[in-house]
């Protein structure tokens, strides 16, 4: 498969968890948007790492990437579980009440 394949999926990829994150509905999409958009990235890493087979430095990358994503979402849905509990309701636009 040739690198422009591989790229036009990681931007489909980029551009579907953009549009997630951007739309703001609840914090669950904007989560799975953050998550797309860091696969897109991992894609990315281990398609130009394939043009180079020596290397493993996009592999590692991603493997990497993966690890953060990993972190990142468990703190974020222990930080959703939390709102959830404090204002009953996912919405970003709903987290304001939390300034008083």
């Amino acid at each position: 498969m040739p690198l422009s394949a591989y790229l036009v999926v990681s931007v489909a990829l980029f551009v579907i968890g953009l549009a997630m994150v951007a739309a703001r509905r609840n914090l669950i999409y904007v989560l799975m948007g953050l998550e797309l958009i860091l696969n897109a990235a991992n894609l990315n890493f281990v398609a130009f790492n394939r043009e180079n087979p020596g290397d493993l430095d996009g592999q590692i990358a991603a493997i990497f990437v993966i690890i953060l994503a990993a972190a990142e979402a468990a703190i974020a849905l222990a930080i959703v579980l939390n709102l959830n509990s404090r204002i009953q309701s996912i919405r970003p636009d709903d987290a304001d009440t939390m300034k008083d």
